[in-house]
């Protein structure tokens, strides 16, 4: 296989998104488009990939790391420019060299291998990839001779009729032999209406060598999408989103309703589990086998056991175990580690704290920075009084405890296995194990208080 280069296109602030984040770092499920082109780039085996960057050239970078090389475009003057400015890198290199757009996050390795596959098998010094639009209103046009090579690309505005009828278009992406190309940049001319250097001018150089330039059509025209605004930008997130749950399904996850439930590139979910609608899952999220997630729930960067029912709950950057049951409105918040076997009931708020294997929290709790034992019973109300107004401290209960219901744990302070905490305490001090504590008044009832008030009030 001939060498592989890829230069992706990423320099453009994209003014039509009006927006404060540079284009090509708007994500689609969870990803920057840039990052989707990139991680489909690295799987067709190119021996170099570069970005040409710009606005927000720093935060590019910061997003896409060591995993390419940069060059820089100072001023944005077309995309024939955007790919000179690479010449430092791979001008006089033998090979094919890819140009995509950052700002297509639905082009699959697939395609692009196909794409470049051709162009080889032709003996091509240019190939564009196209696809069939049912309406290519606004579309460039992609005109082939008799023999099915390109005879031109001509834009809507300055087609004929005859060439409108053309259903055939340009979807920006590019295949050239990488000498062939660096020759034709430099005989590109900027005499146009925007006084810019255009990309497609180089195909019209080649032709005019007597050079082959072929085009190679991708079945889904959705992949083309190119992301210039919100609308765009929304139409790209429901096209993957609709691409990674049907993965999913096809993987084994039952979805009920695909259209209501949103899952982001990353997450990997086991067979078996139930996704039902109004679920959000994002990040880095990893799912086992024969879980129920939902309705209407928000799992963030959480690894969850098998087994496990998460039900119209949020859980964020935290860890889940085997059979645990969650919910209903239930939140698990970051740095929570949820042992085997669980229940967390409704309206139990969860922060950096460790909760054992067996334990309880079956309604209407807070605990944070905390370690829960095995087998703890927590019971309705009782809270972990974790923060003074200064500094966060923690409380440990460990195995075997039963707190009553209503219970302050004022830490820092220590609930000794087996303990049991009487119901409306509110525990300042250590509990040694198997101890009762008791920390409430005495009950004192004042006979016919009532009666006493009322004839007050009458007086």
């Amino acid at each position: 296989m001939s060498s592989r280069f890829v230069v992706i296109l990423a320099a453009g602030q994209g003014t039509r998104m009006k927006s404060k984040l540079y284009k090509v770092l708007h994500p689609v499920c969870g990803k920057p488009m840039v990052r989707h082109v990139l991680d489909q780039m690295k799987e067709i085996q190119a021996e170099s990939v570069v970005t040409v960057v710009g606005h927000g050239a720093d935060m590019v970078k910061s997003e896409l790391g060591d995993e390419c090389e940069y060059v820089l475009q100072a001023e944005q003057l077309g995309t024939a420019h955007a790919v000179m400015q690479t010449s430092q890198l791979l001008k006089g290199k033998q090979g094919t060299t890819l140009v995509v757009c950052g700002d297509t996050p639905l082009l699959k390795a697939e395609t692009i291998n196909a794409l470049m596959n051709h162009h080889i098998k032709e003996n091509a010094k240019a190939t564009i990839l196209t696809s069939y639009a049912d309406d290519p209103t606004g579309y460039g046009r992609v005109i082939r001779n008799e023999h099915g090579y390109v005879e031109k690309i001509v834009e809507h505005k300055d087609a004929t009729d005859e060439e409108k009828q053309v259903k055939e278009i340009n979807a920006g992406t590019y295949c050239f032999d990488n000498q062939s190309l660096f020759n034709a940049l430099e005989k590109v001319s900027n005499e146009n209406a925007q006084g810019e250097y255009y990309l497609p001018d180089v195909i019209e150089i080649l032709k005019s060598e007597g050079e082959i330039v072929t085009a190679y059509s991708t079945d889904d025209f959705t992949e083309t999408l190119g992301v210039n605004d919100r609308v765009a930008l929304s139409k790209a997130e429901k096209i993957m989103r609709n691409r990674i749950n049907e993965r999913h399904m096809r993987n084994g996850v039952t979805i009920i309703d695909p259209d209501q439930t949103y899952i982001e590139s990353e997450v990997e979910i086991g067979q078996d589990t139930v996704i039902y609608p109004g679920t959000v899952i994002k990040g880095k999220t990893t799912i086992a086998e024969n879980c129920v997630i939902g309705p209407n729930s928000e799992i963030v960067n959480c690894h969850i056991g098998c087994g496990t029912t998460i039900r119209q709950s949020v859980a964020h950057d935290s860890e889940i175990g085997v059979s645990v049951q969650i919910g209903p409105f239930s939140h698990i918040r970051p740095q929570s580690q949820i042992g085997d076997e669980v229940r967390i009931g409704n309206f139990v708020e969860i922060k950096k704290s460790t909760f054992g294997k067996g334990s309880k929290a079956s309604h209407l709790s807070y605990i944070g920075d905390a370690e829960v034992g095995n087998n703890v019973n927590i019971g309705c109300g009782s809270i972990t009084v974790n923060y003074d107004g200064v500094k966060k401290y923690k409380t440990i209960i460990e195995d075997h405890v039963f707190i009553g219901c209503n219970s302050n744990l004022v830490a820092p302070v220590k609930i000794g296995e087996g303990a049991y905490v009487a119901a409306g305490s509110t525990i300042t001090k250590d509990v040694p194990s198997e101890a009762l504590s008791i920390a409430r008044a005495r009950q004192e009832n004042k006979e016919n208080y009532v009666q006493k008030l009322k004839k007050k009030r009458t007086n």
